[in-house]
C-alpha cells in the first residue's frame, strides 16, 4: 500500500447473478490486475463463507460469532494494499429457497445479510483502521429469471419437490434483488452500496465484472488484454429440470439420488 486509507470492495451477493463467472474472471486475470487490487475469492476465506451460510440457516448468536471469528482470522492474513476486493455471495447468507432450522424457507436475504454486513464492516475497521473506505457491491438479476435460475439450481443440488409455479408462489410478490440491495444500503450506511444488473452486461466481454473494475479504478488500457469472462453455471434446460424434479419426488436414498443426478449431468458437462 502506497499510503492513505485502503479501499475494500465487498462483493457480497447475490446468488445466481453471474457471481461465479465474475469470480472466475478475477481469478484468471489475477496477475494482470495485481497492480490495481488484491483479489480474494471463494477459496480464500477459510471457513468464513460457510459460516455465513450456516448463520442464515441457523440464526443463533454463536453462529454469528463463529463467522466473525473466522472472518477476523482471514483478515489477519491479508497484506495491506491500496484496493482490496472480497467476493463471496454467502456474505449475504444462504441462497433463498434453502430451509432454515425448523423447515421454514429462506425467502429474503435481509435478516441474515444485515447482521453479516455490519459484522464485516466492524471487522474491516478493526483490521485496517477507522479510516478504511468500504464499498459493498451487489450483482442483481431480473426477478423472474433469477427465481427460475434459483429453482433450477435447487432441483439439481437438493431434494426440492416444488415445480416452478409452486416454488415462485412461496416468495413475496414484491421480492426484488435491487430492492434487497436498497435495504442493505440503509443497513450499512454510511458505507456506500453499488449495484449492477446481470442483464445489463449481455455481450460485455467482461460481464458484470466491468462494474467492479470501474469501482476499483482499473484504466481502460489495462483491460484490453484481459481474458474474457467465462460462461459458467448456465443452468439446465426444461427437460433436465423436469428429470431432476421427478427424481426428487421418488423415494430414493441420498446416495442413489445423487448418483442419478450426476448421470444426467455428465453428458452436459462433457459438452462444455
Amino acid at each position: 500500500m502506497t499510503g492513505g486509507n485502503p479501499h475494500v470492495i465487498v462483493h457480497a451477493g447475490f446468488h445466481k447473478t453471474g457471481t461465479t463467472g465474475l469470480q472466475d474472471f478475477l481469478s484468471q486475470n489475477r496477475t494482470a490486475l495485481a497492480p490495481f487490487f488484491d483479489y480474494y475469492g471463494q477459496q480464500d476465506f477459510l471457513n468464513a463463507g460457510a459460516a455465513a451460510r450456516l448463520y442464515a440457516q441457523r440464526p443463533f448468536p454463536h453462529r454469528l460469532y463463529l463467522f466473525r471469528k473466522t472472518f477476523r482470522t482471514f483478515l489477519a492474513s491479508v497484506p495491506d494494499h491500496r484496493v482490496i476486493i472480497l467476493s463471496r455471495e454467502s456474505f449475504s447468507g444462504g441462497m433463498p429457497g434453502h430451509r432454515m432450522l425448523g423447515g421454514r424457507m429462506i425467502t429474503s436475504y435481509l435478516p441474515a445479510a444485515r447482521k453479516l454486513g455490519r459484522t464485516i464492516v466492524k471487522e474491516l475497521r478493526l483490521r485496517f483502521g477507522p479510516g478504511v473506505k468500504i464499498t459493498f457491491f451487489y450483482t442483481t438479476r431480473e426477478r423472474e429469471d433469477w427465481l427460475r435460475s434459483v429453482h433450477g439450481h435447487l432441483l439439481r443440488s437438493i431434494r426440492l419437490t416444488d415445480d416452478f409455479p409452486t416454488f415462485r408462489a412461496r416468495f413475496p410478490a414484491d421480492l426484488d434483488l435491487t430492492d434487497q440491495a436498497r435495504h442493505m444500503a440503509d443497513a450499512l450506511s454510511p458505507a456506500p452500496v453499488v449495484t449492477t444488473a446481470l442483464e445489463d452486461h449481455a455481450g460485455d466481454p467482461h460481464g458484470p465484472a466491468t462494474a467492479l473494475l470501474d469501482l476499483a479504478g482499473v484504466p481502460a488500457a489495462a483491460r484490453a488484454g484481459l481474458a474474457p469472462a467465462p460462461h459458467v453455471n448456465r443452468g439446465q434446460g426444461k427437460a433436465l429440470r423436469d428429470a431432476f424434479l421427478a427424481l426428487n419426488r421418488e423415494r430414493l436414498s441420498k446416495p442413489v439420488l445423487k448418483a442419478r443426478k450426476e448421470a444426467l449431468l455428465a453428458p452436459h458437462r462433457r459438452q462444455r
